[in-house]
């Protein structure tokens, strides 16, 4: 299993041909209270770097970009009830989205845990 993160501040957990996609702590912290999540429809497809979710705080709204292309398999529901989640436990309980991915070799672009932490500093 092994974890990526973009640019634009979007982690993605690699577990076989699937992927969990969720917003960095970094990210959340940025937003501050998170208060509303607007996920994707489970079967949608998007390509890589494409807007698949937008999440809302009492500061901002912020879209939430695929990190690679493929297709919605499953949202995280919870998120509808407790949006505070995602301030919470960003990449735990707080994940948005599980992808089944179309082409694994766009992993290699993403940013691992060192290099986010550079981007960041």
């Amino acid at each position: 299993m092994s974890t990526h993160f973009t640019k634009d501040h979007e982690w993605i957990r690699v577990e076989g041909d699937e992927a969990v996609v969720g917003i960095t702590a970094y990210a959340a912290e940025q937003l501050g209270d998170v208060v509303f999540v607007e996920l994707p429809a489970t079967g949608k497809s998007f390509g890589q770097g494409d807007e698949m979710a937008v999440v809302e705080s009492v500061k901002a709204a912020s879209e939430v970009y695929a990190p690679v292309s493929g297709e919605i398999v499953a949202v995280n529901d919870a998120l509808e009830d407790a949006p505070q989640t995602v301030n919470e436990a960003p990449t735990g309980d707080g994940w948005f989205v599980r992808i089944k991915l179309a082409d694994k070799s766009q992993l290699d672009g993403l940013m691992d845990e060192a290099a986010y932490k550079q981007h960041i500093a």
